[in-house]
């Protein structure tokens, strides 16, 4: 029998949203926010993008897309380069500083999160590792826009 999504989100929800504070109370330590560091990622693993792509990528407006880059671009961490093919537009790519703080930032992370995992028994964890693959291809699925198949 094939469990129903919204009976088992509904199930799950609460604990997910209880895990989801306790992880960024934690990661709040950080100096890059959740939003910053989602946009960080897709500039590495897409690499320079105009302003109106990283919006429509991250599901926000223009203006709030142009302010995160301009905060980001002030620490270093984003720089604009002429697009070449236009050359009245811009995209931003990161910098070297800016692919250096998103590792460390994410190894951080990724400790919180180790910590959290910390309470679980040997075969809970055995478990998870189990589950893993499916976060990776909900994660992959799952976009702005995206309507499941």
């Amino acid at each position: 029998m094939t469990a129903d999504p919204e009976d088992l989100a509904a199930k799950i929800r609460p604990a997910l949203t209880k895990l989801y504070v306790t992880y960024f109370r934690m990661a709040e330590q950080s100096d890059l926010t959740g939003p910053q560091i989602t946009i960080l990622t897709r500039l590495e693993e897409h690499g320079a993008s105009r302003i109106s792509e990283v919006a429509r990528q991250e599901g926000i407006r223009m203006p709030t897309a142009s302010n995160a880059l301009h905060q980001l671009e002030h620490r270093g961490l984003v720089e604009r380069i002429r697009d070449t093919s236009d050359r009245r537009g811009v995209r931003v790519q990161l910098t070297k500083f800016g692919r250096a703080e998103l590792a460390r930032v994410g190894e951080e992370r990724t400790r919180y999160l180790g910590q959290l995992f910390a309470y679980w028994e040997p075969e809970e964890l055995d478990q998870v590792a189990k589950l893993a693959p499916l976060v990776e291809i909900l994660a992959d699925r799952y976009g702005i826009g995206a309507e499941p198949e």
